[in-house]
């Protein structure tokens, strides 16, 4: 039996901000390790108990994506919500997706952002939790509390389930028990949560195991706009280069629901497999300070930093030389263009900040200075009131949109590589330490021909900057 895998990868983390933004959020950046969560959880789903990953993002996302999966070297079926509907008709499209192959397809849905140290261990709890799920059971799994969070719901597991179908690798964990879920709680305060972890409650991972028919049977009974929508959305998808697109007008009358409320919290059919396997969601910075290897004072480097009669201090900074003195118990965080220091206890309070920020106009709640686009990336390098520089990285062979500005004009210097330039009726190439000047009006493009990235400076000048003052005419990503 091959497990098919969906991966839930819109979320915009922003309890880890300033290194996750909503351009480029956590499930894409490397946290913890060389690679990002996403990747991370694409390595697991290598093993051959899994079929070929179903991704589910947004329009925003769906390059990044690509590009990441390419450098894996791994491949997958990447299926675009028009819009965030939270993730009841997320699960609803996987469930139809799921159906399309065959009605008893065994589905797993797992989050791009969560770190899972022992992989082994958790492949072999999905074969568990997915021979459950075949049996009828819709299955979650239920991690085993290390101490009294406060930030996760929690699970009472309640009597053993039997299963007939033990068919399948011998692992130690192929016979951990199943138990019926008897039932969710919300996130308890402290003194709950120490009672919570002594009577053997567990954790809410939110990766969830059923076959395709069950849920869309569930979802018929307790949320039927929800399943009608989901079902059109994926009966009048379309395909778009490399990507699926749900229908988006069938999709926004998608009920905007959690699975946990429309389904999960009401279902007689849910059960749970206690999980031990290392597992974290990477909530905040003080999970990432607890993922990260650490000296004998606690404190953990990312980059350029340095500490003195410090203590649990975690430093992040890709760029700029962070140091920390005398203090303990925080974390500092520098970007580019931001710097945050919280407190460990303080954590979940960063997604307030965030909020604070985008409520104020500030660009950096949402976006980096560096920004990816699928032919490679843009970084701000200066601006004033009638002027921007920017570094320009365009990867081998990409090409950008075939456009015109109303309200600007640019001159690019070409510092590594060569540029093929479309100029009006002409076509220019311009080599390395060679400039090119394009006024305002003028139709335009830049592609990279070569073997190696092309980079250069961009300098615009004009009376309004903006990047929505761009008029593509043509397009290779079929952007507007």
């Amino acid at each position: 039996m091959k497990i098919l895998p969906v991966i839930m990868c819109g979320g915009s983390g922003t309890r880890v901000w300033p290194a996750s933004r909503e351009s480029l959020p956590k499930q894409f950046i490397p946290l913890v390790g060389a690679e990002s969560t996403f990747q991370m959880a694409m390595e697991v789903l290598a093993d051959d108990a899994f079929d070929t990953p179903v991704v589910i993002s947004n329009h925003a996302y769906r390059f990044l994506i690509g590009e990441q999966l390419q450098k894996m070297g791994r491949t997958a079926h990447i299926v675009l919500e028009p819009e965030s509907r939270d993730s009841g008709p997320a699960v609803a499209v996987a469930a139809a997706l799921a159906a399309g192959q065959s009605p008893d397809t065994v589905v797993a849905v797992l989050a791009a952002d969560h770190v899972v140290r022992n992989r082994a261990g958790f492949v072999a709890l999905c074969r568990r939790a997915a021979a459950a799920a075949a049996e009828g059971h819709i299955v979650t799994l239920g991690i085993k509390p290390n101490h009294p969070a406060t930030g996760y719901g929690y699970i009472r597991p309640g009597a053993v389930l039997e299963l007939h179908d033990e068919g399948h690798e011998h692992h130690a964990e192929d016979t951990a028990p199943v138990y019926r879920l008897d039932g969710f709680v919300e996130k308890p305060d402290r003194a709950t949560a120490a009672r919570y972890v002594a009577e053997g409650y567990l954790w809410n991972s939110g990766n969830f195991f059923f076959r395709a028919d069950v849920m869309a049977e569930e979802l018929a009974i307790f949320e039927p706009v929800m399943a009608e929508a989901a079902n059109e959305a994926v009966t009048g998808a379309r395909r778009d280069l490399d990507f699926t697109l749900l229908d988006p007008t069938a999709f926004s009358r998608a009920t905007k629901k959690s699975i946990d409320y429309a389904v999960m919290e009401r279902t007689h059919r849910a059960a749970v497999v206690p999980a031990d396997i290392g597992w974290s969601d990477v909530g905040n910075w003080s999970a990432v300070w607890e993922l990260s290897e650490r000296d004998g004072d606690g404190n953990s480097v990312r980059g350029h930093g340095a500490l003195v009669a410090a203590k649990n201090v975690h430093i992040r900074s890709d760029d700029h030389l962070t140091t920390v003195v005398g203090v303990s118990d925080v974390i500092v965080v520098t970007t580019q263009d931001a710097v945050l220091v919280v407190g460990h206890e303080h954590g979940d309070k960063v997604k307030q900040l965030v909020e604070k920020l985008r409520q104020q106009g500030r660009r950096e709640a949402l976006e980096h200075k560096r920004s990816y686009r699928p032919w490679g990336y843009y970084q701000s390098i200066d601006n004033g009131a009638r002027y921007q520089v920017k570094r320009i990285v365009v990867k081998p062979g990409a090409a950008l949109s075939l456009q015109k500005h109303f309200h600007r004009a640019e001159h690019w210097v070409v510092v590594a590589g060569i540029a093929e330039v479309t100029r009006g009726e002409e076509v220019v190439l311009v080599h390395e330490n060679e400039s090119i000047y394009l006024p305002m009006g003028v139709v335009h493009r830049m592609i990279n021909p070569g073997k190696i990235n092309l980079e250069l400076i961009e300098v615009q000048t004009g009376s309004y900057l903006g990047e929505d003052d761009i008029i593509r005419i043509e397009d290779v990503y079929n952007r507007q």
